[in-house]
């Protein structure tokens, strides 16, 4: 079992979606608040993200942001939240929110989500980390990148364990209970090259 403390959230900034994603990310914020658990989040205030933070922090949650100054200076950074934590890049902010977390979620998003998302699964395919994953499938968002994974592994580009670095629902009702099930998984470490 895994316990859960601080989760990183990964989501999309854009205000331009479907009613039901804003319903995701503010349900989520809402529960993780009312669980207390941090939650960890790129900072911004706009679209799924401000949504999310808005929602932790009514229901008197601790939300730490993590933004790249450049962002900051063009004033999307969310300015209410409990800690926000200002990097010098992309890759510094990505690092700084894998190390605040005790686990990753993953709602709808864009390219930066996708890239976020791909990065995560992508370090736990290397042992870098065993931190549980859970990707919130709202609406069969993310079955197009389950069917990409799949092809990836049919044409012998990824190994058949390639699925099991994350976990998918669809609902972020159980985003908790899906971590609470992760196992903790030890750490192989790198064979010698001696």
């Amino acid at each position: 079992m895994t316990t859960v403390r601080s989760l990183c959230v990964y989501c999309g900034s854009s205000s331009r979606v479907a009613p039901h994603h804003f319903e995701a990310a503010s349900r989520l914020g809402a529960i993780l608040a009312q669980r207390r658990i941090r939650l960890i989040f790129g900072g911004g205030h706009v679209g799924l993200m401000g949504l999310m933070a808005d929602a932790a922090l009514a229901g008197g949650g601790e939300v730490i942001g993590v933004i790249p100054d450049f962002i900051e200076d063009l004033e999307v950074a969310h300015p209410d939240v409990t800690e926000l934590v200002v990097v010098d890049s992309m890759h510094a902010r990505k690092q700084k929110m894998f190390e605040l977390a005790d686990a990753f979620a993953v709602l709808p998003g864009g390219l930066g989500t996708l890239d976020e998302t791909l990065e995560i699964i992508t370090w736990k395919q290397l042992n870098i980390h065993d931190k549980p994953i859970v990707l919130v499938d709202v609406e069969g968002y993310w079955a197009p990148l389950r069917g990409l994974i799949d092809k990836l592994v049919d044409e012998g580009f990824a190994g058949p364990d390639a699925l099991n670095f994350f976990t998918v629902v669809t609902r972020v009702e159980d985003v908790l209970p899906a971590l609470a099930r992760a196992p903790e998984l030890a750490i192989e470490p790198e064979p010698s090259h001696i």
